[in-house]
């Protein structure tokens, strides 16, 4: 069996839980095929570089699949006939890469940042040890 990545963009218009029941399909279709999905990352909904279909914005979804090239033909079967879908796009890799994805390590960090930097919520502001 081969590794793959694979990466889908679903209108700006449906709902997370309806994109994340997306991933479950897909994930669906490939253990039927005989391979498996490792891991999926939901990273939300995001801006599109440009226009795609009069969307905006689009649900991104990030897969890592271990399955035969017949499981991963079907599953791009059922996406190109899907009107949720926007665009997908699976590449091989030599290896599945199982830690967090860069976007979403970067969301983990720019989270950890603003809980530092922000102020309370009771509106005071206490600046931080050292800064005077």
């Amino acid at each position: 069996m081969a590794l793959y990545e694979h990466v889908v963009i679903s209108r700006q218009d449906i709902s997370p839980q309806q994109a994340e029941a997306l991933n479950d399909q897909m994930k669906h279709l490939i253990e039927e095929g005989g391979g498996t999905v490792a891991k999926i990352e939901y990273w939300g909904l995001r801006n599109l570089t440009y226009r795609i279909k009069k969307n905006r914005k689009g649900h991104y979804s990030l897969m890592a699949i271990d399955a035969p090239a017949a499981a991963v033909k079907e599953m791009e079967r059922q996406l190109s006939i899907n009107e949720d879908v926007l665009r997908y796009m699976t590449v091989r890799v030599e290896e599945l890469d199982l830690e967090l994805s860069p976007i979403l390590a970067r969301r983990d960090r720019e989270r950890e940042r603003r809980g530092d930097d922000f102020p309370p919520k009771d509106g005071g502001f206490q600046p931080k040890e050292g800064a005077f």
